[in-house]
């Protein structure tokens, strides 16, 4: 990651938009902004815990090694979010990995700093809770999915995910530059399966395509597929 006098939003950070105003020079005097190119690693799964990042700009892929050759995407982050919270605990290594999906920057703590912001900020605090638990819902969910629902299903799941996190452009496509193997991670499946899943719902007139662009063309029966688990 390339350092710099790197100028960034503080209304897209998680941490200064919910710390006390009082603290907030203590996070500037602390923070480190760093930018980041498509397809970089920010941190990588098995290193040591040093601190905790937030998007300011551009998307993240947190991901999971799954077998020798595999990843499992478990979220995507946007401007806003936080990465390496997952490292937080006496097991002092990163459970998971986090790779830019676009050119972005982001904010770095250092993990004695944020800890410290932890304890003075109440409502970081609680807001930090709040997501912790809807992430844990999220992985639950999704433990679940891959153990029984088909992968129709889980293709299906995926795409209205990333409509409801990312939105559709301005053309009706999903709002994330995302590959066919990022897309089969994310679902749980091999790349083969899901370009024959994505061939099968175009022809069913359930998502349309244009190049890497989808987009969803039926949401209702897209939705049924995730619940009939078809």
């Amino acid at each position: 990651m390339k350092k710099g006098k790197i100028e960034c939003n503080p209304d897209n950070c998680f941490l200064t938009k919910n710390c006390l105003k009082e603290w907030l020079p203590s996070v500037l005097q602390h923070k480190k902004t760093f930018k980041v190119k498509k397809g970089e690693t920010i941190f990588k799964e098995g290193d040591q815990v040093t601190g905790v990042f937030f998007v300011n700009a551009g998307n993240v892929k947190i991901h999971k090694r799954w077998d020798a050759d595999k990843e499992l995407i478990i979220r995507f982050a946007k401007e806003g979010s936080i990465l390496g919270h997952r490292g937080l605990g006496d097991v002092a290594v990163y459970p998971v990995s986090a790779t830019a999906l676009e050119n972005g920057i982001v904010c770095y703590i250092d993990m004695e700093f944020f800890e410290a912001t932890l304890k003075v900020n109440s409502e970081f605090t609680y807001k930090l809770l709040k997501f912790f638990a809807e992430e844990l819902r999220e992985s639950e969910k999704k433990m679940r999915n891959l153990a029984h629902m088909p992968v129709k299903g889980r293709v299906a799941e995926a795409l209205i995910t990333l409509k409801n996190q990312f939105g559709l452009t301005n053309s009706g496509f999903l709002n994330i530059d995302l590959s066919r193997q990022d897309l089969a991670s994310f679902a749980g499946a091999t790349y083969e399966t899901v370009f024959r899943v994505i061939n099968e719902l175009v022809h069913d007139k359930l998502v349309a395509l244009s190049g890497k662009s989808i987009s969803i063309a039926n949401y209702d029966n897209l939705l049924k597929l995730t619940v009939q688990g078809a």
